[in-house]
């Protein structure tokens, strides 16, 4: 009796862990103001609304090299805007934050329309 209780303790154990693929999650935009409509608000916000959906393009998997790669490729688009003074990444993370001329700063996840 306690070996079939230990067994399916372990069975109930082993599947309600969660899987560690964040990244559906982080990138669904559900909640969140859309894209298209976020990107009517003004100029710097269209250009982070297009560096984050470039980010979510450019998703290869989940590996760390596969993470830097994305968010590296992210960053040298950002960099191209014409408002965008300087982004940096934290690829772990799967953001990226944008500074722009104004000052303004905006964080920006992987958005998959």
């Amino acid at each position: 009796m306690t070996r079939g209780s230990a067994a399916l303790f372990l069975l109930l154990a082993l599947t309600s862990c969660r899987t560690y693929d964040d990244y559906p999650h982080v990138s669904d935009g559900g909640g969140l103001v859309p894209g298209d409509q976020l990107s009517r608000y003004g100029r710097e916000q269209a250009q982070a609304v297009a560096v984050s959906r470039r980010f979510a393009e450019l998703h290869q998997g989940e590996s760390p090299e596969q993470l830097a790669a994305q968010a590296d490729s992210a960053v040298a688009f950002a960099r191209k805007q014409p408002d965008v003074v300087n982004a940096s990444a934290d690829p772990q993370g799967q953001r990226i934050t944008l500074e722009f001329k104004s000052g303004w700063r905006v964080g920006v996840v992987p958005l998959g329309d």
